[in-house]
Formats: C-alpha cells, sequence, structure tokens
C-alpha cells in the first residue's frame, strides 16, 4: 500500500509532541503576516495541514475561515482535537475535494517537496483553480533543483527550483508574488489570480 502521508503517518507520534506543538515555530512569523492581508472571514484552505499548529491556529486567530488537508490519520485526528470546528479531510491533497470549491487563499507549509515533481507539477495549476479572483497562493520549497533525503522520514524530497515553480505559477495563470524567507531558511513562492475586469 503506497504511504501517501510521505512518511509522516509513521514518525506521528514524534512529530505530534514536538514540532505539532510548536505554536511559535519556524514559519509562524511569517504564515502570521501573510494572514495579516486578508479581510476578517476570508476563507482559506491549509495544505498539509498536519496538527494545524502553527498556521491553521495562526489563520483563526487572524479571523479566518479555514479548511484543511493532510494525507497522515494521526495527524488529522490530533488536528481534529486542537481545532473541532474547522472542516479536515484525510485524503492525500492532489486529490483533495475541496478543489472542488474556491478560496480567498491556500497556504501550503513545508510540503510541496515531499511530493513527487510530477504530482507537484500537477498540484500547483489545481491550487491556482481553486483560488477566487484576487486570491493567493503561498507555498515552501527551496529556490534550487535539488534532491535530498527528509530529515524526520528519511525518504527522497525534491525541490523543481525557483524558475520551473515561477513558470508553473505564470503558466497557471497566476501573477507572480513577494517571495520571501524565512527564520528558519525555508523559502517562500506565491502567486496571485488577477481580480476579473469590472
Amino acid at each position: 500500500m503506497i504511504d501517501e502521508s510521505n512518511g509522516y503517518e509513521g514518525i506521528a507520534d514524534i512529530y505530534i509532541p514536538g514540532r505539532g506543538r510548536a505554536v511559535n515555530g519556524v514559519g509562524a512569523t511569517t504564515a502570521r503576516a501573510w494572514a495579516a492581508t486578508f479581510a476578517p472571514g476570508a476563507e482559506l484552505l491549509d495544505l498539509g495541514c498536519g496538527t494545524g499548529i502553527p498556521v491553521t491556529k495562526i489563520l483563526l486567530e487572524a479571523g479566518l475561515k479555514v479548511w484543511a488537508v493532510d494525507a497522515s490519520a494521526k495527524m488529522v485526528a490530533d488536528f481534529r482535537t486542537n481545532f473541532p470546528g474547522v472542516p479536515v479531510a484525510w485524503e492525500a491533497v492532489e486529490r483533495s475535494g475541496f478543489f472542488g470549491r474556491q478560496f480567498d487563499g491556500i497556504i501550503s507549509v513545508g510540503l510541496m517537496f515531499l511530493l513527487a515533481p510530477a504530482i507537484q507539477r500537477a498540484l500547483i495549476p489545481k491550487m491556482a483553480a481553486a483560488l477566487k479572483p484576487g486570491g493567493r497562493l503561498l507555498f515552501t520549497s527551496p529556490m534550487q533543483i535539488v534532491e535530498w533525503n527528509d530529515a524526520m522520514t528519511e525518504l527522497p524530497s525534491w525541490s523543481l527550483g525557483a524558475e520551473e515553480y515561477r513558470g508553473l505559477l505564470l503558466a497557471s495563470g497566476l501573477s507572480l508574488g513577494e517571495e520571501m524567507r524565512d527564520e528558519g531558511g525555508n523559502y517562500y513562492f506565491s502567486g496571485v489570480r488577477p481580480p476579473t475586469s469590472p
């Protein structure tokens, strides 16, 4: 059976009490700044949500409505305990039923590079298509083209590199947004769906 959690189901018992409780963990500052750019009540999707800490927690604290997806059953169970009122799906992100609706923003921290390159190339257009006019996408992956083994799962990880990520965003109908690096050295790519014409 294929492990669609990319090894995170197997290490969930280690991850959850550690990084899964780090409310001010790496990336929290960036997520807070991004969340603050949305109007209260905006609808956001957290892909690869894990326990919901810190990203979903930060989005909720900013007054936003959140939907979430993770492929690890243990992570989703913990998420439901942490945020019982938030819709969360246990499924592979690339096949999420939430792509049948539209969002003001989609965020994916620490997930994209865990997915095989072909899945990354298919997922970016799906995320773009699920954005409302003016909607924004933010995800992390290294700037350079690189393959390595994930520090926690020891499974392969892949970055397509900045040039290809930017090309995929543009080909998906998004304009390129601000790129940034957080305090942990994680690199963020972003895209914006153009608003509709008046």
